[in-house]
């Protein structure tokens, strides 16, 4: 499908670092709709960004990774304790710790360190250095210069805890913190330095840092934010395609170091999509399909991440353009835009649905809604056994047409009656399930890829129901991921109580 003259191109959800969440496994099942651990948070953070405009000709938008945090928890990252007994914090406990006392009754006091020892001058002019740029922020507000005051003296703290041991990688890591903390809290009509300027000095803390404590994945997830920041300012210059391609590389070191961070995956496809509209054309679609993949794997860690959940559609869509401005032909393995368009609206309505307020989530659906295949939100193809014998011979198994909505997953037998199902009677639905393959949603306990040597050859996947087990066969790996990433977020939606929300997108 090709855009039209009305048609905006979508724009890229936040790269926010969020507060990690806790460990899931791997292939998690689907929440429990009662537990009351699924209620949203009270105070989550809206994801504020526009479309950008519709001549922007890449799958990443003109603008650049927009950064919603602000304030103390900007910077959000594990607090933990590593083998030695030292701990690192996240910028709302330092700034808590702060104000609770420390910056008062710690003021001029040294600040001892377990493996204390000289510095060099050449640390003490660092040291020098970067507090001047800390002294010199004077902060937005009144709010800002009082925040300021306590970043300032967090910073001369862990100046003086470096000044007595220079190899200390927790006291770099936070004064690195402070220093990204300052950068947000640069006043641009002042004669501060810039904000530029105090991320680069949070980044060479950050790779000491991680010189030192190689194993610091909260290092290498906010060294990878500032550098971000830091390649947003220089717009689609090749020195910010060397800066993004930095930050791809700390996102991925820090998910190898902890791999159950799906707001470290978010942002690794979030600066993959930007690095694809810098690079060469012959290499930009590989890159967005790394950046699929990364988002695909955020959202299988957490099922309600509605930032991954739109960003993954805005990067469908935007390599549905390309393809469609590329004109180039289509082999029988390759996904064509048109179907690209509708996986693309199937994301953006998910993440409507989860956050029905978020205006620029409701902008998108207003772009793609038409795209999904109403009255339902996915159509496709799958290889199924008949009714009631799931261990059928492989060739009593057929391929046939299923459709998904808010309440249920259904085969259907004719395209009469994929037309006519939504307005037939409790009666004849019922009638129908009894000869076709129907999964309720709410029935529904997980859903997973399944390798079992008793299908028939192709992607298999398994819906796990409170009735047993139902087996599956997609046309391919790629076709059994968007079935897999549906199911789950259409049951993720009931979960969180917004079906309703779901049901007047779809038919309204």
């Amino acid at each position: 499908m090709s855009s039209n003259s009305e048609q905006t191109e979508l724009q890229n959800g936040s790269p926010e670092p969020e507060p990690a969440v806790p460990p899931t496994d791997p292939d998690p099942q689907l929440p429990d709709p009662t537990d009351p651990d699924l209620q949203p948070p009270e105070a989550e953070r809206s994801s504020e960004v526009q479309p950008v405009d519709a001549e922007a000709s890449s799958s990443a938008p003109e603008e650049g990774i927009v950064n919603e945090s602000n304030g103390a928890d900007s910077r959000a990252v594990q607090s933990n304790i590593d083998a030695e007994g030292n701990r690192s914090f996240t910028m709302r406990e330092l700034l808590n710790e702060l104000k609770s006392g420390d910056a008062t009754d710690n003021d001029g006091k040294e600040v001892y360190t377990p493996h204390s020892q000289p510095s060099s001058e050449q640390q003490i002019e660092q040291n020098s250095a970067a507090m001047e740029l800390i002294n010199s922020v004077t902060g937005l507000d009144e709010e800002g210069r009082s925040r300021q005051r306590i970043l300032t003296f967090a910073a001369r703290r862990y100046a003086t805890a470096l000044e007595r041991n220079p190899e200390d990688y927790d006291a770099l890591y936070n004064w690195a913190l402070v220093l990204q903390e300052s950068a947000d809290n640069v006043n641009p009509d002042s004669s501060s330095p810039t904000k530029d300027a105090l991320l680069e000095e949070a980044c060479r803390k950050y790779e000491e840092a991680t010189r030192l404590c190689p194993t610091l994945n909260d290092a290498y997830y906010n060294w990878a934010i500032a550098i971000s920041d830091r390649a947003k300012m220089r717009g689609r210059t090749k020195e910010a395609e060397e800066l993004w391609k930095q930050a791809t590389k700390n996102y991925e070191k820090a998910v190898q170091l902890n791999w159950n961070s799906p707001q470290a995956l978010n942002n690794w496809g979030l600066a993959l999509q930007e690095l694809s509209a810098i690079v060469p054309a012959r290499e930009k679609q590989k890159i967005v399909r790394t950046a699929i993949s990364k988002f695909r794997a955020a959202i299988q860690l957490q099922f309600d991440f509605h930032r991954a959940i739109y960003n993954l559609g805005t990067v469908l869509y935007g390599l549905a353009e390309d393809i469609s401005r590329s004109g180039g032909s289509m082999n029988g393995k390759e996904v064509s835009p048109d179907e690209l368009y509708s996986q693309s609206a199937i994301y953006i309505a998910a993440a409507h649905a989860l956050k029905p307020n978020y205006s620029v989530y409701t902008s998108a659906l207003k772009l793609v809604r038409s795209m999904l295949p109403l009255p339902y939100l996915k159509v496709g193809y799958l290889t199924a056994p008949p009714v009631g014998n799931p261990v059928a011979p492989h060739s009593d198994w057929k391929r046939t047409e299923f459709v998904l909505n808010h309440e249920v997953l259904q085969q259907i037998n004719g395209v009469e009656q994929r037309h006519f199902l939504p307005s037939l009677s409790p009666k004849s639905r019922d009638e129908i399930s009894r000869s076709s393959i129907r999964i309720e949603v709410p029935n529904i306990i997980s859903v997973s890829a399944c390798a079992d040597l008793t299908l028939p050859p192709g992607a298999g996947l398994c819906i796990d129901t409170i009735r047993g087990p139902i087996f599956l066969v997609a046309e391919s790996w790629e076709s059994m991921d968007g079935w897999l990433d549906a199911i789950r977020l259409v049951y993720t939606i009931f979960a969180r109580g917004k079906s309703d929300v779901l049901a007047g997108i779809i038919t309204a």
